[in-house]
């Protein structure tokens, strides 16, 4: 996890695998909020890796990417 923590990581959302159901939000309110029924994110790009992972393996509808 300590490489995850020491370069930007790019963040998206696919809106239409979105189901709305919240989970991101409660588990990094800082990065994630719901916008009409549907999760985005307020950052593009991350280096603290932590809680967003935890909220892309929580999400059901695997809405959430992080990538290089």
């Amino acid at each position: 996890m300590s490489d995850l923590n020491k370069k930007d990581y790019n963040l998206t959302v696919d809106k239409k695998k979105c189901i709305g159901c919240g989970a991101c939000v409660a588990i990094c309110p800082k990065v994630f909020k719901l916008n009409k029924g549907k999760a985005e994110a307020t950052v593009k790009k991350i280096k603290n890796v932590g809680e967003v992972l935890e909220a892309e393996t929580a999400c059901p509808a695997q809405a959430i990417k992080i990538s290089k």
